[in-house]
């Protein structure tokens, strides 16, 4: 197999290419045979036995019995990845909480901590996110930490904007303009940290765990206090100059038609001002619910106050035609919806998008697919710990430009 351009041509190089590709296979087909890796991944029967045994003696694959039915001769061993084979910490810094997790190489999640706070000082919550670190840390044994790929940071890359919009506390967030969060975070572990925004994060857990698995094309969009989204392309996530590709909130929108929304500087508002939980939150506010926590903002959705529904259709208002714009530009196949909160939000959210974008498809266009996310409230954080697991194991790229505070894991295959 000839190497792909841009991954070099020593025969190191080609080897290790292919080894993330033989476990970019496994994750979408596991448990599968030598034979069917084979035709996945478009190599000889050879180099897959050779690199089977090389991932075996890593640690990262393990033999998970025989195929008997419907085959002839010898049964087939079926390998699959080991779940211990590596490991990765996740920490999701939102405005208003932070999340830490622990996942194993399946994706499992194996221990969290979430607190939910409008973000203090950058000072406070290193301390918190060390804490947070040492107790997953905790959870393997020694042998298990030689296996650790990393620690993830998914975090707006903006945390000091739009607060108006959102409305929350402008003296909270100045300091996190001019911090440099993963750094600290490097130098205060000694481990290394991979950066990326939330969005991406979290479509990068799609990619590698969820619907990445069947579709290498997709639209990712996350509405939490914000709303966060990525572009997968080609089993890679797009990230652009500035790392923001994707930033689909901040497209313009007209002004809300709500009394709760606060009217914009300028002519035009942006979508994350009316399609984003903290504008759910304002509007339930307004109209007199109490829903100061997660807890009480379900409890309103499930309850289907009508300010909920006020709210949704003025989302919907504003994100069907960003969404729509966003497909003209992109020709994906998918669109994958996920939220920090549910309560049969999401599926209203879902169900009255496609409703609104199919009724309005231009001519010759048609609607793509409209998925729910894998992860839920646990998105980001998931997205966090697997930018460790992207960079070491998938044979995409696109991630050795991101932020990395320190030198690359080179236990990985």
């Amino acid at each position: 197999m000839k190497p792909a351009s841009g991954r070099g041509s020593n025969s190191a190089n080609v080897r290790r290419y292919n080894e993330r590709l033989l476990l970019q296979a496994l994750r979408r087909t596991e448990p599968a045979s030598k034979a069917d890796l084979a035709r996945h991944a478009n190599l000889t029967s050879t180099a897959v036995g050779s690199i089977i045994e090389s991932l075996g003696k890593a640690g990262l694959i393990e033999y998970t019995g025989r195929r008997i039915e419907g085959q002839r001769g010898q049964p087939a061993a079926l390998i699959r990845l080991d779940p211990r084979g590596a490991f990765g910490i996740g920490v999701r810094l939102d405005r208003t909480g932070i999340e830490t997790v622990l996942v194993n190489f399946a994706g499992d999640v194996l221990g969290r901590s979430a607190i939910d706070m409008v973000l203090p000082h950058p000072s406070v919550v290193l301390e918190i996110v060390r804490r947070d670190v040492e107790q997953m840390l905790a959870l393997l044994s020694a042998s298990e930490r030689e296996r650790l790929a990393g620690i993830g940071i998914a975090q707006p890359f903006n945390l000091g904007s739009w607060l108006r919009e959102l409305g929350l506390p402008a003296e909270n967030f100045r300091a996190w303009d001019e911090t440099d969060f993963p750094d600290a975070l490097s130098r205060a572990l000694n481990l290394p940290v991979f950066s990326e925004n939330d969005g991406n994060a979290a479509a990068t857990a799609e990619l590698f765990y969820g619907h990445g698995r069947t579709c290498d094309d997709f639209i990712y969009l996350f509405l939490g206090s914000a709303i966060g989204g990525g572009i997968a392309i080609d089993g890679d996530c797009l990230r652009g100059a500035s790392g923001n590709a994707g930033d689909i909130g901040v497209i313009p929108v007209p002004p809300s038609r709500l009394p709760s929304a606060p009217q914009p500087v300028g002519q035009w508002d942006i979508l994350l001002s009316r399609a984003s939980l903290n504008a759910l939150v304002r509007h339930l506010h307004y109209s007199g619910a109490a829903a100061d926590n997660r807890v009480d903002l379900q409890a309103c959705i499930e309850q289907r106050l009508p300010a909920v529904d006020e709210w949704i259709e003025d989302c919907i208002e504003a994100l069907a035609p960003a969404l729509r714009a966003t497909l003209c530009v992109l020709d994906v196949p998918m669109v994958v919806i996920d939220s920090d909160i549910d309560g049969g939000l999401l599926d209203r959210l879902v169900a009255r998008l496609r409703t609104t974008m199919t009724a309005n498809a231009p001519e010759a266009r048609g609607t793509p697919a409209l998925v729910r996310g894998t992860f839920g409230p646990d998105a980001g954080a998931i997205g966090a710990a697997t930018l460790p697991m992207f960079y070491n194991f998938s044979p995409r790229a696109g991630f050795r430009h991101a932020g990395i505070k320190t030198q690359e894991v080179n236990h990985a295959a």
